[in-house]
């Protein structure tokens, strides 16, 4: 089999792929190549101007491939049900979702509209309901797949499951490792149920290293430096924003990856390079933590899980 290629990807042809913030860094870059091997991309936005603008982009770029964008506020539950509610207008499966929405450092501790502290709302409780409000429309096959944007972060922390808000000792680092944590520990836990009821779709996580995105929050004028800094040093240090994509493209094309698995750069400390097989910790793989997580999130955000017969 030929070694997977980021400048050759294998066609996507006939492939519906919804990608979550997908208006700039690496979702972007995700978007940008996907529609370029011929995938009928939808980016969900939060901000639906900027979305368009991406769109024309891309358009402009690859006039012959399919892309669209529609309105998602992944840190908002309501916004959440309005896009699956959306999507189900539209009457189409889907073969790869892509979580890959984020947000970093928000500098001191704020909440949602609907209560939930914004790092965990939009990294993880966001992308939960949303993956179980679509997985009826996830086409059943071993070619469908499920691709969360984890991070190198999430082993700076191990999850608070009395605390996963931050009430208590909040710091903008460890909201965005745990936040990071969660979803990677969701996903696994998602992949293992999914191979319990029998079903053939690709649950994978994925990381894009030591990428310069512009995932760091930035408010007041220091704030807005700090995340030009941070972009800067990230760059420095490992790779750029296309080259951060590269672990979601394997994810979502390759016929190599496996449910259950996670991915990300193969350089030094998986800071960058091409994608190969990634080190998660420990903690993020314990079933015990998982189900309680999943327990909670549940009831959190407001969604009971029906059990779908594959």
């Amino acid at each position: 089999m030929a070694k997977w290629n980021p400048n050759n990807l294998p066609s996507q042809k006939g492939r519906q792929v919804i990608i979550t913030g997908g208006s700039s860094g690496i979702g972007y870059h995700t978007a940008l190549a996907l529609c370029a091997a011929g995938a009928d991309v939808t980016i969900a936005v939060r901000n639906m101007s900027k979305g368009q603008r991406v769109v024309e982009d891309i358009r402009a770029t690859h006039p012959s491939g399919t892309i669209r964008c529609m309105q998602l506020d992944v840190a908002s539950m309501a916004s959440v049900r309005a896009f699956v509610a959306s999507w189900h207008e539209t009457g189409e499966p889907i073969d790869t979702l892509i979580l890959n929405a984020g947000i970093s450092n928000v500098p001191t501790r704020e909440v949602t509209a609907d209560g939930f502290e914004r790092q965990l709302a939009t990294n993880y409780l966001g992308h939960f309901l949303l993956v179980n409000l679509l997985l009826h429309d996830i086409r059943k096959s071993s070619d469908s797949r499920i691709i969360a944007v984890a991070s190198l972060a999430h082993k700076r922390t191990q999850l608070c499951l009395d605390d996963l808000q931050l009430e208590q000792g909040y710091s903008p680092m460890r909201g965005y490792a745990q936040s990071k944590l969660a979803l990677l520990t969701f996903t696994f836990e998602l992949a293992r149920r999914l191979q319990a009821q029998g079903s053939q779709i690709r649950v994978m996580a994925v990381h894009p290293g030591v990428a310069a995105t512009e995932i760091t929050r930035g408010g007041d004028r220091i704030g807005k430096f700090r995340a030009k800094l941070v972009k800067c040093l990230f760059g420095l240090m490992g790779q750029s924003a296309a080259e951060g994509a590269w672990p979601s493209l394997y994810a979502a094309t390759s016929d190599e990856v496996q449910t259950g698995h996670y991915y990300g750069p193969s350089g030094l400390g998986e800071r960058k390079g091409l994608p190969a097989e990634a080190t998660a910790a420990p903690w993020a793989k314990d079933e015990n933590t998982a189900r309680r997580l999943w327990q909670w999130t549940e009831e959190t955000v407001g969604v009971s899980v029906i059990p779908i017969k594959w």
